[in-house]
């Protein structure tokens, strides 16, 4: 046995190999990445990458670093979008900080575990330190609780939860209760909804102004009938933000109306919630506090790696209803002087210490720089707005609120929507940036969405002269736009 033991050991110390030369060709890699990533494409057209992974299927034997480097370079990072860009100007970029990056690789080294107050302490504390700052940026009071997830749609989904089981809705409730919200809303609520178990309960959509808010009058007119009709008003969802215009519903007067209903007050805010930190903005979250719940994004406003979501609930009862269970394992760890910990307020128990690619830009650059960047992406956005308008044909939608924006080129001869397509999917094989489309009414809209730190004026001005070129190509083309 002893030796059998032995000649396991042997074996399995391959998994504590000699750091020195993984590492450095490892950093030597990024850094090759990072120092060509104003040059390199925003997005790669050609045949999705991954197919040679056939070719190295998982075996019993290793392979060299070399090598795997040069598979990820080849299949991964030269395929699809390119999301670390400078031209990424589709959907809602995410970041990619490298001081980010830096915190994730001190967690997964150190693998502290930030579940359990505990088990890690120092890490559950840095994490409540993050939600105590975003909580106050909110204007919660004391009481509140929040937790960070891995994006927007966990977090969405574990609000929905809480605001099910804070209004104590039994499955023969459901068929009467209300959820009141746009067309606009991200369509990750109606995933949570349908998740929560909340699929037969009626979805009230409601109209939009010509900014693409919702119109509070016709919320309070909308409740009304409900209860009328001996219906359930119960969840208003109002978005801080929208990912297809960035349009920001009027978030105190719809909060009003909530609560004089007694409605859950839900504010999705993933995109836009990190603008309130610009004094130019504060106005459009004017009534945030009101929200019973609300999620931001960190990995969108405050440019860090895709995985970092949050959510803050203004009462921390709320969430430990929903979330906290005592299992006899784990019976050691609920101490008196314990704080909260994250697997109480969550559906997670296994928890990635994500808190420190938070923490570690956050107090490495202080805020200023974030602000200023924010500040530059509206700026950006509102160039960008102005200038497409020197496009003769152009039509453009709202005047930005955020960092989005939207247009569509009107062809003299032939279908606009078939038009737009072919002008996005040529920007797509130019590849030096990246944007995306929406439909509204019907209508084909490219979308501009400026978010990424590493967008500047440089990278603007390049959209717009590919974007002209392009038109010009098409209106040349005897390629048909009709249907």
């Amino acid at each position: 046995m002893i030796d059998r033991i032995k000649a396991l050991e042997s074996k399995a110390t391959a998994l504590e190999p000699e750091r020195n030369h993984i590492t450095t060709l490892t950093t030597t890699y990024a850094e090759k990445h990072l120092a060509s990533i104003y040059n390199t494409k925003a997005y790669f057209s050609e045949d999705p990458g991954g197919k040679s992974f056939l070719d190295h299927p998982i075996g019993e034997e290793g392979t060299n670093i070399e090598e795997l480097l040069s598979i990820i370079h080849e299949e991964v990072d030269e395929a699809g979008i390119n999301a670390a860009a400078h031209g990424h100007l589709g959907y809602i970029p995410g970041g990619g900080l490298y001081a980010s990056a830096l915190g994730d690789y001190l967690a997964a080294v150190t693998n502290n575990y930030a579940g359990i107050f505990f088990a890690s302490p120092g890490a559950v504390r840095l994490e409540n330190q993050l939600i105590t700052w975003m909580a106050e940026m909110v204007g919660y009071q004391a009481g509140y609780a929040g937790n960070l997830s891995s994006g927007g749609s966990i977090a969405n989904l574990t609000a929905v939860v809480t605001a099910r089981d804070a209004h104590e809705l039994k499955s023969a409730d459901i068929p009467k209760a209300v959820i009141y919200c746009t067309h606009q809303m991200h369509h990750c609520l109606l995933k949570a909804i349908r998740i929560a178990g909340l699929k037969e309960a009626h979805l009230r959509e409601i109209p939009q102004d010509n900014r693409h808010r919702m119109v509070p009058e016709t919320l309070k007119a909308q409740i009304e009938k409900d209860k009328a009709e001996g219906l359930n008003p119960w969840l208003v969802i109002a978005s801080a933000g929208t990912t297809d215009v960035g349009a920001v519903d009027p978030l105190e007067e719809v909060g009003q109306v909530a609560k004089s209903y007694n409605c859950w007050y839900h504010i999705d805010a993933a995109y836009g919630g990190f603008f309130m930190l610009l004094d130019e903005k504060k106005h459009l979250f004017r009534g945030a506090a009101l929200s019973d719940s609300i999620v931001l994004d960190p990995h969108k406003g405050l440019f860090l790696p895709f995985g970092t979501g949050a959510l803050l609930v203004r009462n921390k009862q709320h969430l430990l209803d929903s979330h906290f269970y005592m299992a006899n394992y784990l019976q050691d760890v609920h101490t008196p002087d314990a704080e909260l910990s994250p697997a109480d307020l969550s559906p997670e128990l296994t928890k990635h210490f994500r808190g420190l690619r938070m923490w570690l830009p956050l107090k490495l650059h202080g805020l200023g720089p974030f602000k200023a960047a924010l500040e530059e992406k509206l700026a950006l956005c509102e160039y960008f707005y102005t200038k497409i308008q020197e496009i003769p044909n152009i039509e453009v939608g709202p005047e930005p609120e955020l960092s989005v924006c939207y247009f569509r080129y009107l062809p003299e001869n032939g279908d606009s929507n078939t038009f737009n397509q072919q002008l996005l999917n040529l920007i797509h094989q130019d590849g030096r940036v990246f944007m995306s489309s929406t439909t509204l009414d019907n209508k084909f809209l490219i979308r501009a969405a400026v978010l990424s730190f590493r967008t500047h004026l440089a990278s603007i001005d390049l959209a717009l002269d590919i974007i002209k070129t392009n038109i010009e190509k098409l209106k040349k083309s005897e390629v048909p736009t009709s249907p």
